[in-house]
C-alpha cells in the first residue's frame, strides 16, 4: 500500500521518542517525578485547592484569569501550575525568567495570538520566577494580558507588591501559598518511598519531616539521597538521613 514505508518509519520514530521520554523521566529528580497532573494529587494548600475553594473552582471550570502564585520555595507553585495544565483546554506554555527574555515572551504572545485567531483556543503562559524579570521585560507581557491574548500565571518567592510591576499585578489575582504542614510532608515522604520502591523506619521518617521546614522539594531531595544510600536493602534508616 502507498505510504506503508513512511508509516513504518514514523512508527519507529515514535517508539524511539517514547523510549527517550521515558528514560528522561526516570532520570529526573524525585520531586519532578512526583509532580501531580491534577488538583486531586496536590499535597497541601487546602485553603486554595480544597473542595469549593476559589482557585479550585476557577481551575475546574477552566475560567482562571491571570494569577500570581506567591510562596516560599518548595510549597508547590510549579505543581499548581502543572495541575492547571492537566485540567485546562487552553494551550499551556512555560518559561523561566531565569533564562528567558523579551524575545521568548514575544514569540509566545505571537503563537497565542495566532492560535486564538485561527482556532479560537486560548493560551496560558506559566512564567516561573517572574520576579527575575526586569520592569521592561514584565512590561512586554502587559498588552497581551490586558487584551486577553493570553492568561499569565507567574510564580515567585518574593513579595509581588515589590517585585511585580503594579499594572501587571493589578490585572492578576494573587494566591498565597503557605509552607507545607507536617501532614503534607508525611504524605510526600510516603509517595516518595513508593516511587523509589523503598521503605523507611519511623525514626527516619520523623527526622526527614523535621528537616523539611515546610519545603516539599527539600524533603524529597533528602529522601532521594537516602534511598540511594540504603541500596540494595531499600530500607531507609535514621543513619541514612542524619
Amino acid at each position: 500500500m502507498p505510504g506503508t514505508g513512511w508509516d513504518s518509519v514514523n512508527q519507529v520514530t515514535d517508539l524511539f521518542s517514547a523510549a527517550a521520554e521515558q528514560r528522561l523521566k526516570s532520570q529526573s529528580p524525585l520531586a519532578a517525578r512526583l509532580r501531580p497532573r491534577s488538583l486531586d494529587d496536590v499535597v497541601g494548600q487546602e485553603h486554595l485547592v480544597g473542595p469549593g475553594r476559589p482557585l479550585r473552582r476557577l481551575v475546574e471550570q477552566d475560567r482562571l484569569t491571570s494569577a500570581i502564585f506567591w510562596g516560599p520555595p518548595g510549597t508547590g507553585k510549579t505543581t499548581l501550575a502543572l495541575a492547571v495544565s492537566g485540567t485546562t483546554k487552553r494551550v499551556f506554555e512555560q518559561l523561566s525568567a531565569v533564562n528567558a527574555g523579551v524575545k521568548d515572551v514575544r514569540e509566545v504572545i505571537e503563537r497565542a495570538r495566532q492560535r486564538l485567531g485561527e482556532h479560537g483556543r486560548g493560551t496560558i503562559l506559566f512564567l516561573d520566577e517572574i520576579h527575575r524579570f526586569s520592569k521592561a521585560q514584565q512590561d512586554a507581557l502587559l498588552p497581551a494580558v490586558e487584551d486577553g491574548t493570553l492568561t499569565l500565571i507567574g510564580a515567585t518567592t518574593e513579595n509581588p507588591y515589590f517585585e511585580v510591576n503594579p499594572p501587571l499585578r493589578s490585572r492578576s489575582t494573587l494566591f498565597r501559598l503557605e509552607p507545607l504542614d507536617e501532614a503534607a510532608i508525611q504524605t510526600l515522604i510516603q509517595r516518595g518511598l513508593a516511587a523509589e520502591g523503598a521503605t523507611a523506619s519511623a525514626a527516619a521518617i520523623d527526622h526527614l519531616a523535621s528537616l523539611a521546614s515546610g519545603d516539599g522539594r527539600q524533603v524529597l531531595t533528602a529522601l532521594e539521597v537516602a534511598c540511594a544510600l540504603c541500596h540494595p536493602g531499600r530500607v531507609v534508616e535514621l543513619e541514612h538521613v542524619e
